[in-house]
């Protein structure tokens, strides 16, 4: 397995907030992980990266202990896309999306054609090439997560961690993302999301691991694991769970919404 993690117990400080996290993802998958409000996922998902120093249990990338890599060569590996945020600094679009090179460039050296060509790639794989000179403060939130996770893709990852990548856009985009997802995942990346809706893991997902307290309450196939049943217990609220011919797949609805008679 590329990532894998055993019994891995992760927190603040003093603070634990999950424990007994075991789970993996290799090449050419998608992981996805649900889970409710403060369930701890941005806090995994931090441990996974190495943002947080894990409290227990073992991380590991490639078979080797992530605290054995630097930070240089931990990104030559795994991506991160956080959700799309206000920033400070009108960088171009391109510029962002060079920034994904950082790991690749020497101390001290500028970006090479070869590192402005690859960035001109990712540009074009998510459909923003049009964008490249516009201020990164100046575009809409769906065309910053897409930016986003361009700059991801000039990494020229192994592995890419999405926090909630269709989080605030809009039907069309999160639809794109969705597929960009999955050819990602098509080109041989192993690709770890989090999202809010079971519908978007039921489109792109491999795996799908249920998260409540801290702790993985399922993980396995998302027609195996995605029960009504099961979503119910996760949310505290009614789910339905069809399969839709058109779309060929299933999709999920909360049954606790209540319609006016026509």
């Amino acid at each position: 397995m590329m990532l894998q993690a055993t019994d891995l117990a992760f927190g603040y400080g003093r603070v634990k907030i999950g424990h007994g996290v075991t789970l993996s993802v290799d090449r050419g998958e998608v992981l996805c992980l649900l889970g409710p409000n403060g369930c701890g996922k941005t806090t995994l998902f931090k441990t996974l990266l190495g943002l947080l120093p894990r409290q227990g249990g073992r991380l590991e990338l490639n078979g080797k202990d992530i605290a054995t890599f630097s930070r240089s060569q931990f990104a030559r590996h795994i991506a991160y896309v956080p959700q799309a945020t206000g920033a400070y600094f009108p960088f171009s679009v391109f510029d962002v999306v060079l920034m994904g090179r950082a790991s690749r460039i020497d101390t001290f050296a500028s970006p090479t054609m070869a590192d402005r060509a690859i960035t001109q790639d990712a540009l074009a794989a998510l459909g923003i090439g049009h964008l490249a000179a516009r201020p990164f403060t100046d575009i809409s939130g769906g065309e910053k997560q897409m930016t986003l996770i361009a700059r991801a893709l000039a990494q020229e990852p192994e592995l890419i961690v999405m926090d909630e990548p269709t989080a605030s856009l809009d039907f069309g985009n999160q639809a794109r993302v969705l597929s960009r997802i999955s050819s990602f995942a098509g080109s041989g990346m192993a690709v770890v999301i989090s999202t809010h809706d079971p519908s978007h893991a039921f489109a792109c997902a491999s795996r799908v691991a249920l998260m409540q307290a801290g702790a993985l309450i399922a993980i396995g196939k998302p027609q195996d694991v995605l029960t009504s049943e099961a979503l119910q217990a996760l949310y505290g609220v009614g789910v339905a769970v069809a399969y839709l011919e058109q779309a060929g797949r299933h999709v999920c609805t909360p049954t606790l919404i209540e319609r006016n008679a026509p």
